[in-house]
């Protein structure tokens, strides 16, 4: 099993770019990796309960079918907790499957190496 850290940087205003974190993250996770979003500046929303719903609804695929396929797979979010705070969150909206961790977790989980893959 490897380890595979996909970046995620965006919310609702850069649609594409979720989408395609979320896939990215879905195909490691079918293949068996062990699976973390760093979810930084305007991505650390994706981590909030019923954020995601809105974005590409109506399209192919809709954000929240790969949001609920991610945390079903067993997919992590690391949530930047500067980026959080910075925006005025509050950690008791964080979807079950999300921690506010820094960049030394984020270290720790990469240790000797991992794939990582920015959006």
């Amino acid at each position: 099993m490897a380890r595979v850290v996909i970046g995620c940087s965006h919310g609702s205003e850069g649609p594409d770019s979720v989408v395609t974190a979320y896939l990215t993250a879905g195909a490691a996770l079918d293949r068996g990796d062990e699976v973390v979003m760093w979810l930084t500046s305007e991505g650390v929303r994706c981590a909030l309960d019923g954020y995601v719903a809105p974005i590409r609804e109506g399209m192919e695929p809709p954000v929240q079918r790969v949001h609920d396929q991610f945390a079903e797979k067993g997919g992590r979010f690391y949530v930047c907790p500067v980026c959080f705070n910075d925006r005025g969150l509050s950690d008791s909206e964080l979807v079950s499957n999300a921690e506010l961790k820094g960049a030394t977790p984020l270290m720790e989980f990469v240790g000797d190496g991992a794939t990582v893959f920015s959006y």
